[in-house]
C-alpha cells in the first residue's frame, strides 16, 4: 500500500478524495468509485502503486499522438482500475478488474525507477500512462514522471479528462503531452454511458491548455449515440475555442464490452466529422481505426501539402523540414523538428 495524495479527513474516519472530479467521500473500509483507493482507518491508500498490469513498447502514434515526436516509441504502463464505467471500454477487463474480482489487485511489481530504466534500455523517447485511466494510479505516475523527466524522457497521459485541477497542476511540470477522450458533447451520454459528467472534462481540457501541456483530443464515433452533425460541430467548435492547433482524432467504433447494439462506424461518418472539424477552423483532423484510407496523414494547414504519410501506426513518409512545411509554415507540436 502507498498513502494517497489529495485527500482530506472527515468525521467518523471518512475521507474526502480530491484526486478526480468525482470528489468521493469514502467511509472507513470502503473504496472510491475507481475501486483502487481505500480508506483504512481514516487514511486513504492507493492499492495499485507499483503494480503494473500492462507494459508495452508502442509507437507514439498509437496513443494517438501525431504531433509529439512522430515516429518515436513510448514505454506504456498501466495498473488496474478506472474512475469511469464506460459501456464501450476496449480495456474493460483491466479497467474494471477490482469491481469484477472482489477487490483483487493483480500486477507485476515494477518500481518507478525500473520503468524509467526499461524505457531507456528500449530506446523509447517517452513514457505513456495509458490503457486504463492514469489519474487513478496518480502517485505511481507522478513519481515515475519526475524520474523520467530528469532522465530526459517525455511523459504522456492518455486520459478521460477527469483529473482534478489540484492534481493536474501538481503533475504539470513533468507532463509533456496528453490525449484526452472527449467522448461526446452530451451530458446525458456521459452520465448514461460513462458514469460521469461532461462539464468537468471540458474544464480540464481548458486547464491542460493553460498549463502549456501539448494536447490532442480523441472522439470515438458511435453510430446513433454521438455521431450526429450538431454534436460533432459542437465538439469541433469547443476545441477551436481552446486552440485551433489542437489535433482532433475522430475514430471508428467497433462493438465491445456492454455496447454491442451499435454497428461499426462507417468510413463516411469519419469523413463527415473530419470535414466538420476543418470547416470549424481546426488545422489538424485525423481519422482513426481505419488504416489505409488517407485520413491519418498530416497536411500543411497553410498550403495543403502532404507532410507526413501514415499507415496505421507507422510512418511511411515524413517531409517535414525542421518542423516546417516547404512553404515555411511551422507545424504545431512537440519535437516536430526532431522527426
Amino acid at each position: 500500500m502507498h498513502e494517497a495524495m489529495f485527500y482530506s479527513p472527515l468525521e467518523e474516519d471518512r475521507v474526502h478524495c480530491r484526486l478526480c472530479h468525482h470528489q468521493c467521500q469514502i467511509a472507513a473500509g470502503k473504496l472510491g468509485i475507481c475501486g483502487v483507493r481505500e480508506n483504512r482507518g481514516g487514511k486513504l491508500y492507493s492499492l495499485v502503486y507499483g503494480k503494473a498490469v500492462a507494459t508495452n513498447i508502442d509507437p507514439i502514434e498509437k496513443k494517438p499522438l501525431f504531433h509529439l515526436l512522430p515516429g518515436s516509441t513510448s514505454f506504456s504502463v498501466a495498473t488496474v482500475g478506472c474512475n469511469f464505467r464506460c459501456r464501450h471500454c476496449q480495456n474493460w477487463q483491466i479497467a474494471q478488474f477490482p469491481h469484477l474480482h472482489k477487490r483483487e489487485i493483480p500486477g507485476q511489481e515494477l518500481s518507478p525507477q525500473a520503468i524509467v530504466k526499461q524505457a531507456e534500455q528500449a530506446g523509447c523517447a517517452s513514457i505513456a500512462y495509458t490503457y486504463t485511466e492514469p489519474t487513478i494510479y496518480f502517485e505511481y505516475a507522478y513519481d515515475t514522471a519526475k524520474l523520467a523527466s530528469a532522465a530526459g524522457l517525455k511523459n504522456v497521459f492518455v486520459s478521460n479528462g477527469y483529473t482534478s485541477f489540484e492534481a493536474l497542476r501538481a503533475i504539470a511540470p513533468y507532463l509533456d503531452a496528453a490525449n484526452i477522450d472527449l467522448k461526446s458533447f452530451s451530458d446525458d451520454f456521459y452520465r448514461r454511458v460513462c458514469g460521469a459528467r461532461l462539464q468537468p472534462v471540458l474544464d480540464t481540457i481548458r486547464l491542460y491548455r493553460e498549463l502549456g501541456i501539448w494536447l490532442e483530443i480523441t472522439t470515438l464515433l458511435i453510430p446513433g449515440y454521438n455521431d450526429d452533425e450538431e454534436q460533432l460541430r459542437q465538439i469541433a467548435e469547443f476545441i477551436c475555442s481552446v486552440g485551433v492547433d489542437i489535433p482532433w482524432h475522430v475514430t471508428a467504433f467497433y462493438p465491445t464490452h456492454k455496447l454491442l447494439d451499435a454497428p461499426r462506424t462507417p468510413v463516411e461518418t469519419l469523413r463527415k466529422a473530419r470535414q466538420i472539424g476543418l470547416q470549424a477552423g481546426l488545422r489538424y483532423v485525423y481519422e482513426g481505426n481505419i488504416p489505409g484510407e488517407g485520413g491519418e496523414n498530416s497536411y500543411c494547414h497553410q498550403c495543403g501539402e502532404l507532410l507526413i504519410e501514415r499507415y496505421g501506426f507507422s510512418i511511411r513518409k515524413n517531409l517535414l523540414q525542421n518542423g516546417r512545411c516547404s512553404c515555411g509554415e511551422a507545424i504545431s507540436g512537440v519535437g516536430m523538428d526532431l522527426s
